[in-house]
């Protein structure tokens, strides 16, 4: 169950910001084996005064927070980070530059999913 969350700025289309979702759903689906429907993702935006990144940074810049359940391996994560970048470069023509990403893995007893711990 990855929980996404992008930071970007303002500006893009709505087509855009779902080809940015598609391309990381993908991405979670061929590197790690998610489910099509374990679908969790949210963009948020920013005004430029509210957002800040290094300046040699196009306005594509965007950081990737990827929220998983823990086990995966050093190889999968490797794999969905290329796999994510790649599709954004291939599809939105993003430099592989402008792609921040971090994934979290909380352990499983700080989940809770429905009301129940997991």
């Amino acid at each position: 169950m990855p929980l996404v969350r992008v930071e970007m700025l303002k500006g893009k289309s709505t087509e855009y910001k779902k080809t940015i979702l598609d391309c990381i759903h993908e991405g979670l689906v061929e590197a790690l084996g998610v489910e099509d429907w374990d679908r969790f993702q949210r963009i948020n935006e920013y005004e430029k005064g509210n957002f800040e990144f290094p300046s040699f940074k196009s306005e594509n810049f965007m950081i990737v927070e990827l929220v998983l359940f823990p086990g995966r391996t050093k190889e999968q994560k490797e794999a969905a980070i290329e796999t994510i970048t790649a599709k954004l470069a291939e599809r939105l023509a993003i430099d592989k530059g402008d792609v921040f990403m971090v994934i979290s893995e909380p352990p499983l007893e700080n989940w809770g999913i429905g009301g129940r711990q997991k």
